[in-house]
């Protein structure tokens, strides 16, 4: 059942026992489970939260790039997003901003398959980039944490 916050409905409501790391997740009407591998600790019965993470930045990718492709009426078959999370030392990224610590790292391939000419590749490779996911981890981020008030 959702709950009202700051006037906005709540979509996705995480929880779980704070005996091992396995959460329960909804998401609108869906459910389904996290957790962590069982080299630290956890029972391997779903993806971890970083997954979770690369799921959400590769399915709006390729939804976003399909979407455009439809609407252009572009020979696009098959859109295929692979990605991969890593820690990597600020000083070893040229491209960041960044220069001193560890930062996080989010390598995202894309293979398009269909018939498409070099120029609409390009194009489809610039749309992946302005997904609304994507955009949201390459923006500041304000995330408002606070305790629940369980007297209502």
């Amino acid at each position: 059942m959702a709950t009202q916050t700051d006037k906005q409905t709540v979509h996705v409501v995480v929880g779980g026992s704070a005996k091992d790391f396995r959460q329960q997740i909804t998401a609108g009407k869906h459910n389904f489970v996290a957790d962590e591998p069982a080299s630290v600790g956890g029972s391997e019965a779903g993806p971890d939260p970083y997954d979770y993470l690369l799921t959400a930045l590769g399915t709006c990718t390729s939804m976003t790039i399909g979407l455009y492709a439809r609407r252009n009426h572009l020979p696009l078959e098959h859109i295929t997003v692979s990605l991969s999370h890593s820690r990597i030392y600020a000083a070893d990224c040229e491209e960041c901003e960044t220069r001193e610590g560890i930062l996080d790292r989010i390598d995202v391939e894309v293979e398009l398959t269909g018939p498409l000419t070099p120029e609409q590749r390009a194009k489809l490779m610039e749309v992946a980039a302005k997904c609304p996911v994507h955009r949201t981890l390459t923006s500041e981020i304000n995330i408002r944490l606070r305790g629940a008030d369980k007297s209502s």
